[in-house]
C-alpha cells in the first residue's frame, strides 16, 4: 500500500517542482536587485539597503530544517503549496508596506516560505525518477537557482525603475501565486511505504545514528560552497578592477557563465547515472575545484586567468546536485526532507561568510592570493566524501 495511486508523467513533476523553486528564487535572490532603487529613491545607505534585502536570505536559512520536517510529515505537494502561498503573502505585504521595517519583515516572511521549495522539489525528483536517471533529473532541477537568478536580474531592476516598488513586488507575487496553484493542482506526491511498513524495513530509524555518511557529505558540501561563492561574488569586480573590463562586458560574461554552470550541473548528474555513483564524481569535482582555484590564483595575472575563472564557474557548482541526490537517497522516504534541509542550511551559512572573509583577503593580499587560498577548502573536502560507504538506492 502506498500514499498515492496516480502515476503522473515524471518530467511534468520535474517541471512543476522546478517552477516552484524558480519562483521562490526570484523572490529571495531578486531582493539584492532592489539595492540601487532603495538607495536612489528611498535615500538609504548601502548598508541600510543591504540589511533590508538580506531579510529573505535570513528567512530561508532559518526555515530549511523546519520545512524538511514538514515535508517528511505532510508530503511534497502540500508543503510547496503552503510555502509558496507564504511567499506570495510576503510579496504582497511588502508591496503595501508603509515603513522600511515592515518591508524587511515581509521580506523575512517570504524567505521563510521559500524554504519549502528546496526539500520538497528535491523529494519530488528523487521519488518519481528511478535511480539510473535520478542524477540527471536532479542536475536539471538544480538549474532552478541560476534560472531564478537570471530571471530576477532581467525582471526586477528594469520593472522597479519603470513602475516602482509596489508594481514590481506585485508582479513577483503573481509569479509565486501561479507557482503555488501549479503545485497544488499538478504535483502528485511520490509513493512511499506506510509508517508501519517503513518501521518493518528500518526506514524510520535516524540515518544520522546509523553511520556518518550524511554528516560527512554535509561538511564536504559546505567546504565546496566556498570556491563557488568566491567566483560568484568576485568574478565581476575582478574583471573590472584587475582586467580593466567595462561593466557591461564583465556583466555579460558573468551572466553567460550562469548558463555554463547550469550545464555543469546537468552533466555531473548524467555522469553519476552513467557510472552508478554520486559520491565518486563528487570527489572528482572536489579535486578539480581545488586544482582550478589554485591555477586561477597562480595565473590570475595572465591571459589564462579569464579562461580559468570561466571554467571554475562550471566546476565549482557541479557537486551540488550530486550531494543533494545522495543525501536524499541515504535519508530515505521519512528522513530525506530533514536531511536536505540540513544540507542546504550548512551551505547557506557558509556562503554568507564568504564575501566578507574573501573580501578581506583581496584587500590585504590581492585577488591572486585570495583565489589560491580558497583552493584549500575543496582540498579539505576530498577525504570527507564517503565514497567507500556509498550504497545506491533502488
Amino acid at each position: 500500500m502506498t500514499s498515492e495511486t496516480r502515476t503522473p508523467d515524471k518530467w511534468l513533476m520535474l517541471g512543476v517542482s522546478m517552477l516552484g523553486q524558480v519562483a521562490g528564487t526570484i523572490f529571495v535572490n531578486g531582493a539584492p536587485f532592489l539595492i540601487t532603487f532603495l538607495r536612489d529613491d528611498r535615500g538609504l545607505s548601502l548598508r541600510e539597503a543591504g540589511v533590508i534585502v538580506a531579510a529573505p536570505f535570513v528567512g530561508i536559512t532559518v526555515s530549511l530544517v523546519v520545512w524538511g520536517l514538514v515535508v517528511d510529515r505532510i508530503g511534497e505537494r502540500a508543503s510547496m503549496t503552503i510555502g509558496l502561498a507564504v511567499v506570495t503573502a510576503g510579496a504582497v505585504g511588502a508591496a503595501f508596506s508603509t515603513s522600511l521595517t515592515a518591508l524587511a519583515l515581509w521580506f523575512l516572511l517570504g524567505g521563510i516560505g521559500a524554504g519549502s521549495t528546496n526539500s520538497a522539489s528535491g523529494r519530488v525528483v528523487v521519488g518519481w525518477f528511478p535511480a539510473h536517471r535520478r542524477g540527471t533529473a536532479m542536475g536539471i532541477r538544480q538549474t532552478a537557482l541560476p534560472l531564478g537568478v537570471g530571471s530576477a536580474a532581467l525582471l526586477i531592476p528594469n520593472l522597479v525603475e519603470a513602475d516602482g516598488l509596489r508594481t514590481t513586488l506585485l508582479v513577483v507575487g503573481g509569479i509565486t501565486l501561479a507557482a503555488a496553484v501549479s503545485c497544488a493542482t499538478l504535483i502528485v506526491d511520490p509513493p512511499r511505504p506506510t509508517r508501519a511498513q517503513a518501521a518493518d524495513a528500518g526506514q524510520l530509524a535516524n540515518p544520522y545514528r546509523r553511520d556518518h555518511r550524511l554528516a560527512r557529505i554535509h561538511l564536504a558540501s559546505a567546504l565546496l560552497v566556498v570556491p563557488q561563492f568566491t567566483v560568484w561574488t568576485y568574478m565581476l569586480v575582478w574583471l573590472i578592477d584587475d582586467k580593466g573590463w567595462s561593466t557591461f562586458a564583465a556583466s555579460a560574461l558573468v551572466a553567460s557563465t550562469q548558463v555554463l554552470g547550469a550545464g555543469g550541473r546537468i552533466a555531473a548528474g548524467w555522469w553519476s547515472d552513467h557510472v552508478g555513483s554520486r559520491l565518486g564524481p563528487m570527489r572528482v569535482v572536489a579535486i578539480a575545484a581545488a586544482t582550478t582555484m589554485l591555477a586561477l590564483g597562480l595565473l590570475s595575472g595572465t591571459p589564462l586567468g579569464i579562461a580559468l575563472i570561466v571554467i571554475a564557474t562550471a566546476i565549482t557548482v557541479a557537486d551540488n546536485g550530486l550531494a543533494f541526490t545522495s543525501v536524499a537517497e541515504i535519508g530515505g522516504p521519512f528522513w530525506s526532507g530533514r536531511a536536505m534541509g540540513l544540507q542546504n542550511t550548512g551551505q547557506y551559512v557558509v556562503s554568507a561568510l564568504v564575501p566578507p572573509v574573501v573580501g578581506a583577503l583581496v584587500e590585504g593580499r590581492g585577488y591572486g592570493f585570495a583565489f589560491a587560498a580558497v583552493a584549500i577548502f575543496p582540498l579539505l573536502a576530498i577525504p570527507l566524501v564517503p565514497v567507500r560507504g556509498e550504497r545506491r538506492a533502488a
